[in-house]
């Protein structure tokens, strides 16, 4: 389903893009430009072509790997997105891994402890985590712990201080989603008729939760992790662009502000093989995690 989907994916992209309201000739060729010039440069980029002529042009080059070259600085797509990428995968590994630090430990507490006042505790908290907005939360941890208290810097790059405040910011937004999949994932395991059995047989009840009911229960959390792994990837636009990180989010962004449709478009294109092949490599994890899923892929190879 892979190829379909992009196709579908840069039609859509390609042809809003082109129906945005703005000229990006005029942007690039400066309020001083004549008729002719700007005729001139609208003819070298294609863009005095019906869109449809252009998008199938677009589309043969896509065929061949080429995503195109940039309108505004000239490079390749492909290029300036891959090098644009280490810094976003950097951001969302460490997101993913402040979600599952707070989501796994929050929803197995409330599954075991269900109607607790721990539970209503932990629901709560996921709640606020969806509830608030990424660019505020990111803002205010700015005001906090950049201005007022002088430990982390306020943007850029420079060095693992720098990632902490992105991630938590991402993080926290990922971690609603997270601790109720889990919560509900552990409810489904924990009633099963093998944990009564292994509680009978005297397993203690932190092996039972840990070894049995949490195994388990990992389809639906490794099919969120993956699918929050591939948005992350696509890039945060808001958060990288509070933050001043130089990720594909704030590529896009830029991109979009320019009407820069060669990048925006292939960006686009990128993001959802990422997402693509993220979803697939989820989808093998399962075999491993399930014995059963192991089971029928056996079958189906016989």
């Amino acid at each position: 389903m892979l190829i379909p989907v992009i196709l579908i994916t840069s039609f859509i992209v390609f042809f809003i893009i082109n129906l945005a309201p703005g000229d990006v000739v005029a942007q690039l060729t400066g309020g001083d430009a004549t008729q002719e010039e700007i005729a001139q440069v609208r003819a070298q980029l294609g863009l005095d072509q019906p869109i449809l002529i252009r998008y199938i042009k677009y589309l043969g080059g896509l065929l061949h790997g080429d995503l195109g070259t940039s309108y505004v600085t000239g490079r390749s797509v492909y290029a300036s997105y891959m090098e644009k990428l280490p810094a976003t995968l950097q951001l969302a590994l460490a997101s993913i891994f402040v979600s599952i630090l707070i989501s796994i430990p929050l929803g197995i507490s409330s599954a075991v402890h269900q109607g607790s006042i721990r539970d209503n505790v932990g629901m709560v908290a996921a709640l606020l985590g969806l509830s608030m907005p990424n660019f505020w939360l990111g803002l205010l941890l700015i005001i906090v712990f950049a201005l007022n208290l002088g430990w982390l810097p306020s943007g850029g790059s420079d060095g693992f201080k720098s990632i902490i405040l992105p991630a938590i910011t991402v993080g926290t937004g990922l971690t609603a989603m997270l601790t109720r999949t889990t919560r509900s994932s552990m409810l489904d395991v924990i009633r099963q008729d093998y944990l009564r059995t292994a509680r009978a047989k005297g397993v203690p009840e932190r092996l039972v939760i840990r070894k049995h009911a949490l195994k388990n229960a990992l389809i639906p959390v490794i099919t969120v992790i993956g699918t929050q792994l591939g948005s992350c990837l696509g890039g945060a636009i808001l958060t990288e662009t509070v933050f001043s990180w130089p990720g594909v989010g704030r590529l896009i962004l830029d991109a979009v502000n320019s009407r820069d449709i060669p990048m925006v478009t292939g960006c686009i294109v990128l993001k959802t093989i990422t997402i693509s092949i993220i979803l697939l490599i989820v989808d093998l994890l399962y075999a491993v995690v399930d014995p059963r899923i192991r089971a029928q892929y056996s079958k189906g190879g016989k």
